[in-house]
Parts: C-alpha cells; structure tokens; sequence
C-alpha cells in the first residue's frame, strides 16, 4: 500500500474512532444499556489502534491480534503508557463477556469507566499521529 493511501486509510479508521466514541458517550449521557455503550467504547479505541497499525503488513484477522500487535509494537517500545494496554484490554475482556459469556448486566460506573479510558487512548493516539506526520 502507498503512503498516500495508508494516510487516508488512517483518516477514515480514526473517524471511526471519533464517532465511535460519541455514540458510547451519547448512549451514556441518556442511560442506555451499559452493553451498548461499552461495545461502542470498545470499538472506538479498536478503530484507533488500527489506525496505528495501518503500515503494518500482513495485519492480524483477530481483535487478539491486533491488541497484542499494539502492545509489541507500542506498549513494549514505550511509545504509549501501559495503562493505555490495561485499559483496551480491560475493554475487551469487558465486551468479550457481556457479549457472549455472563448474563450480568455491566454497571453505568463500567460504562462510564470504559467511556473515559476510550477517550484517553483516542486523544493518545490522535497526539502520537499528529506528531509523527501520520494523518
């Protein structure tokens, strides 16, 4: 892929982060189910990983993929804090059981939880990008 082309590849994957997060930040502020806001929270910090990882060849088919390429690639190099790692796995894992392995509901405080930290590797990304000439 061409340079030009990741960039713009880039652009639309943190888009989707962007409008991402306000759906999860929409759905909280007007108390819909906590599975709905942390899905959207999730998928947001998701969309901007991959938009990190869009010079990346091949790229992982699997969400576990694409969070262990980020942590290797970003944690472990120290180019992002690694609280920014907990806190998209703690997001996954949190998606992965409401979705398909427990029937307890997630808490509004969870929602909210996810919601802030979503937020906070956005930003982070959107900084590192910006600084590095990526989008």
């Amino acid at each position: 892929m061409k340079p030009d082309e990741i960039k713009v590849l880039r652009q639309y994957r943190m888009e989707q982060a962007q409008s991402a997060l306000e759906d999860a930040e929409f759905l909280l502020s007007h108390n819909r189910s906590g599975l709905s806001v942390v899905n959207r929270a999730y998928y947001a910090m998701f969309y901007a990983v991959l938009a990190l990882l869009q010079d990346t060849s091949p790229l992982p088919s699997k969400h576990t993929g694409i969070i262990g390429l980020f942590d290797v690639m970003y944690i472990r190099t120290g180019l992002f804090d690694k609280q920014r790692s907990k806190d998209l796995h703690r997001a996954f894992d949190l998606r992965q059981a409401s979705d398909y392995k427990t029937i307890e509901p997630i808490t509004p405080e969870q929602a909210q939880e996810i919601t802030n930290t979503a937020r906070v590797l956005i930003e982070a990304i959107i900084t590192f990008l910006a600084a590095n000439n990526n989008v």
